[in-house]
C-alpha cells in the first residue's frame, strides 16, 4: 500500500494519459471544452435570470459592506483611539455593528436564493438527462453498463448540485473583493499595496502548478466512480449467478481493484488540491509580516497611519482569502465541469430518427407484415451481417415461427420489426406502410411482447399488468388476467391485485410472472405479437395452463414465435429455418419434415 501511494505523479502518468499531453494544442482543446461546458451551465442558470440578479446584487452588497467594516476599524483607530477623543466614538461603533449586522444578513440572502437557483437547474439538467435517455436508441445501453449511466444521473448531477450552492457565489464574491480591496489599498498606501501585490506572482505560480495536476485526476475520479457504480450494479443484479457458481472471491478481489483505482484518482486529486489552502496561508502569513514590519517603519517616520496599518493587516488578509477561495473554487469548479461533460456527454447523443406518422395518425392495422430484402449489422465495420436478404410474409392474423440455431438471427428480426433497430438495406412494411415512416410509438402500440425472461416492475400486481394499457379500469385489468389463467393465483395471494411485487418480480414464480406477462399483452390488445418461447423452464401444468392463456391472445392476430422448442410451434402457418442469417427452409411443420433438411435434423436431435 505505502509503495502505491508514494508517487503521485507516477500514478498520473500511468492512469490519466493526458497528463503525458505537453502540447499547447491539446490544453486549448481542454480549455475550450471547459468554456464549452459553462456556456452550457448558464443557459440553465439563466432560466432563472431575475433571481439570479438578486443574487448579484447581494454579492456586490456583502462585498461592499466587507470593505467598509476594516475601513471604519481603521478609521476608529486614527480618529478615537489615538488621539483618545471619546466624541462620536459610540456612533462609529453603531456604524460598525449595522455594517455587520447587514453584511451578515446578505450572506444569508444570497446564500438562500442561489440553493434554490441551483437545486431547480440540477433539477432541470437531471430531467433533461433522463428523458433524454428515453429518446437513445437501444443500441446506446447495448454498450455501456447500466450503472455507469446512472453515476451519471446521480453522482455527476449531484457534483454540479454541490458546486453551484457555493462555487458560484464564492467566485464571483471574490472578484469582487479583489478589485475593490486592491482599490482602496492603492488610495490608501500605493508602496504597501505594492508590498502586498508582491506574494501575488507566488501564488498564481503555485496555483498553477497544482491545478494543472488536479484537472485530469478529477476527471479520472469521476470516471473511476462510474466504473465502479456499473460494477456495483452488475453484480448486485447478478447475485444468484455468482452464488451459483460460488464466484464471491473473484467479485470480491475485481470489487477491491476498482476500489483500490478509484481510491488512488480521489487520493491524489484531493492531496495535490489540498496544498492550495496551506500554500496560500503561507504566503498570508508572509504578506502580514511584511505589512507589520515596512508598515510599522512607515509609521515611525510619519510616512502612514496606525489605522492604516490595521487596515492593510486586514485587507491583505481579504486580499489573500479570496484568492485562496478562488483557488478551492477552481479545483471544485473542475470537479463540477467533469460531471458535467459526463452528462453532456449523454445530452449530445443523437436520439432516435422517427418518422411523420404518428400513433394517433396511424389508421387501425389489419396485422399484415413484409421483410423485403432485410440486411443489417450491429456494428456498422463488420464483414459479415447479422442477417442477411431475408424477405418474409406474414398475413393478418398468421403465425410466424423463426427456428434455427444461436445467433442465426432470430431476436435480430424481431428487433427490427419493432425498431430498436433499424435495417441497414431493404424495407419493413405493415399493411403496406414502410416503418420507417412510422413513429416507433405508433408502431409499438400496434404490438405486444411475450419474452422468456419477463421483466416486472416493483409495485402492486394490477400496476404490473395495467403497464400494457395505463387507461385500462380495474375491470379491465381484471378481465385480462382471467384471458390468461393467471386470476386464480393472483386471487390466493394476501392482498389478491394489490399485491405488492419486488424488482423484477422476485417472490413469485417463473411461470406466474409469465402468466402476467401474458395478461399485460392481453390487455394492450395488439395486432402483432411477439412470443419469445414463453413456456421454457416451467413445469407441466403451468406450460399447458400458459399455452392455453397463448392461443386465446394469438387468436385473430399477427404473430411471430421465436422457437427453442420444436413441440411447440408444429401448429404455426410457417415456420422459416434462419442459419448465419440467412433463411434457409420455410414452410409448415409437415412440409418442412418431408424436405428432410436442415429443420428435419434439428427435430431428430430433440
Amino acid at each position: 500500500m505505502l509503495k502505491q501511494l508514494t508517487s503521485p505523479f507516477k500514478y498520473e502518468r500511468i492512469a490519466v494519459q493526458e497528463t503525458n499531453v505537453k502540447t499547447k494544442q491539446k490544453q486549448k482543446i481542454n480549455v475550450k471544452s471547459g468554456f464549452k461546458t459553462l456556456r452550457r451551465l448558464w443557459l440553465y442558470l439563466s432560466e432563472k435570470r431575475a433571481q439570479f440578479t438578486f443574487v448579484l446584487f447581494m454579492v456586490v452588497a456583502s462585498s461592499a459592506l466587507g470593505l467598509l467594516g476594516p475601513y471604519l476599524i481603521g478609521t476608529t483607530i486614527d480618529e478615537y483611539i489615538v488621539t483618545r477623543e471619546s466624541e462620536g466614538i459610540i456612533l462609529l461603533l453603531g456604524c460598525l455593528i449595522v455594517v455587520f449586522a447587514f453584511h451578515s444578513l446578505s450572506l444569508f440572502l444570497q446564500n438562500f436564493w442561489m440553493i434554490g437557483i441551483s437545486q431547480y437547474t440540477v433539477n432541470q439538467m437531471r430531467k433533461d438527462l433522463f428523458q433524454h435517455l428515453h429518446m437513445l436508441p437501444i443500441s446506446y445501453f447495448d454498450k455501456r453498463q447500466h450503472g455507469e449511466l446512472m453515476s451519471r444521473v446521480t453522482n455527476d448531477i449531484e457534483n454540479v448540485s454541490s458546486t453551484l450552492n457555493s462555487s458560484v457565489i464564492q467566485v464571483f464574491s471574490s472578484i469582487l473583493t479583489l478589485i475593490g480591496t486592491v482599490s482602496v489599498m492603492i488610495l490608501l498606501s500605493p508602496l504597501l499595496t505594492l508590498i502586498t501585490l508582491l506574494i501575488v506572482p507566488l501564488m498564481v505560480i503555485g496555483m498553477k502548478w497544482i491545478t494543472k495536476r488536479t484537472g485530469t485526476l478529477f476527471k479520472q475520479q469521476q470516471k473511476n466512480l462510474g466504473e465502479l457504480n456499473g460494477y456495483i450494479e452488475e453484480i448486485i443484479s447478478g447475485q444468484k449467478m455468482i452464488k451459483a457458481y460460488s464466484q464471491e472471491e473473484k467479485v470480491i478481489a475485481s470489487f477491491i481493484e476498482k476500489s483500490n483505482t478509484l481510491k488512488q484518482s480521489g487520493f491524489w486529486a484531493q492531496t495535490i488540491s489540498g496544498f492550495i489552502p496551506k500554500v496560500m496561508n503561507m504566503l498570508n502569513n508572509l504578506s502580514f509580516a511584511l505589512i507589520a514590519g515596512i508598515g510599522g517603519v512607515l509609521a515611525l517616520n510619519g510616512m502612514v497611519t496606525i489605522g492604516v496599518i490595521v487596515i492593510f493587516a486586514e485587507y491583505a488578509r481579504q486580499f489573500t482569502r479570496p484568492l485562496n477561495d478562488l483557488a478551492n473554487q477552481f479545483n471544485t469548479l473542475l470537479s463540477a465541469i467533469a460531471g458535467a461533460e459526463r452528462v453532456f456527454d449523454i445530452l449530445d447523443e443523437k436520439v432516435e430518427r422517427d418518422a411523420k406518422i404518428d400513433s394517433n395518425q396511424l389508421p387501425s392495422i389489419k396485422g399484415e407484415v413484409v421483410f423485403s430484402d432485410v440486411s443489417f449489422s450491429y456494428e456498422e465495420k463488420e464483414d459479415k451481417q447479422t442477417v442477411e436478404h431475408v424477405s418474409i410474409k406474414a398475413s393478418p392474423g398468421e403465425t410466424i415461427a423463426l427456428v434455427g440455431p444461436t445467433g442465426a438471427g432470430k431476436t435480430t428480426l424481431i428487433n427490427l420489426l419493432s425498431r430498436f433497430y433499424d435495417a441497414d438495406t431493404g424495407v419493413i412494411t405493415v399493411d403496406g406502410i414502410d416503418i420507417n415512416q412510422i413513429r416507433r410509438d405508433g408502431l409499438r402500440k400496434q404490438m405486444a411482447f411475450v419474452l422468456q425472461d419477463t421483466f416486472l416492475f416493483r409495485g402492486s400486481i394490477l400496476e404490473n399488468i395495467r403497464y400494457g394499457r395505463l387507461d385500462a379500469t380495474d375491470e379491465e385489468v381484471e378481465e385480462a388476467a382471467r384471458l390468461a389463467n393467471a386470476d386464480s393465483f393472483i386471487r390466493k395471494l394476501p392482498h389478491q391485485y394489490q399485491s405488492m411485487i419486488s424488482y423484477d418480480g422476485n417472490g413469485i414464480s417463473h411461470g406466474q410472472k409469465q402468466l402476467l406477462a401474458i395478461a399485460r399483452a392481453m390487455l394492450a390488445d395488439p395486432k402483432i405479437l411477439i412470443l419469445d418461447e414463453a413456456t421454457s423452464s416451467i413445469d407441466t401444468v403451468t406450460e399447458l395452463r400458459i399455452q392455453e392463456a397463448l392461443t386465446r391472445l394469438m387468436s385473430g392476430r399477427t404473430t411471430f414465435v421465436i422457437a427453442h422448442r420444436l413441440n411447440t410451434i408444429q401448429k404455426a402457418d410457417k415456420i422459416l429455418v434462419l442459419k448465419d442469417g440467412r433463411i434457409i427452409e420455410s414452410g409448415t411443420h409437415k412440409e418442412l419434415l418431408q424436405q428432410r433438411g436442415f429443420y428435419f435434423e434439428l427435430q431428430n436431435r430433440l
